[in-house]
């Protein structure tokens, strides 16, 4: 179901997630930021488009056509539609989609939540990256995502998802930053990570000075669920698939669940 955006005002601003809980959604200035922020941080993601298709290819060698799910900005797309016949994406931020629309011009990107999207089409494959999983918020809401993508993959096909950390793993009060600088802006990135239960809140601050518009910065605050592994391997089974974990897979170091459709 379609929901509401995030705050507008980017100026001194706060991008919050809105609507469901767990569902976090960017404004155009803030997916700007995002986008342009990660592009600069040295983050290889041909390298890691080509190792994703390396444990695709063991498990399913035939494998055509990949749909990736929360895409972001695109990036990952960029380099995966070098690797597929036909790729296509899913993002539930307008903003977001934005920023990928420019970067893939001839790409199909919809906009849609993870839980819940319809295309008419089935894949070879379906990913979901960068922790996107974790804006599911609860249990129901991961097992429908599972069960949607799986109906958007065809027999035989491979689910990979990265997940958010586990309980055991996540590291509290984890703080982080980072400087990027490019023709006419300069970004810093400021983050901190707290838990209460199953849920961390992941507050990011940038600061921005920006030789057209000036100084100004955007808080991001968001919710991201801390499931059990038995819960993603239960909602990959309740979806009709085969799942392993590769702890030594993704690029965050939080490992790679693998599922293939039965």
């Amino acid at each position: 179901m379609p929901l509401s955006g995030a705050a507008r005002n980017h100026r001194n601003g706060r991008v919050r997630a809105n609507g469901q809980r767990g569902v976090h959604v960017y404004d155009d200035k803030f997916a700007e930021i995002y986008a342009a922020f990660y592009e600069r941080t040295g983050k290889d993601y041909g390298a890691e488009a080509e190792e994703l298709s390396k444990l695709i290819s063991e498990r399913f060698p035939e494998a055509s056509s990949l749909l990736d799910v929360a895409c972001g900005s695109g990036r990952h797309l960029e380099s995966l539609r070098n690797l597929y016949g036909h790729v296509e994406g899913v993002e539930l931020s307008a903003g977001m989609l934005g920023v990928a629309r420019r970067q893939l011009p001839g790409v199909p990107l919809h906009e849609g939540d993870m839980r819940d999207f319809s295309l008419e089409r089935s894949f070879s494959v379906a990913t979901c990256l960068g922790s996107s999983i974790g804006h599911v918020g609860t249990v129901e809401g991961l097992q429908s995502a599972l069960k949607c993508f799986a109906r958007h993959v065809e027999p035989g096909g491979v689910i990979v998802v990265e997940p958010w950390w586990f309980p055991e793993t996540f590291l509290e009060g984890y703080v982080g930053g980072a400087v990027v600088t490019e023709e006419g802006r300069s970004v810093a990135r400021l983050s901190r990570t707290t838990r209460e239960g199953n849920e961390t809140r992941v507050t990011v601050h940038f600061a921005v000075s920006d030789r057209d518009e000036g100084l100004w910065h955007i808080t991001d605050d968001y919710p991201l669920t801390l499931f059990e592994r038995d819960e993603y391997e239960g909602a990959f089974r309740a979806a009709g698939c085969q799942v392993e974990y590769l702890d030594d897979g993704g690029s965050l170091g939080r490992g790679l669940f693998v599922g293939t459709r039965s």
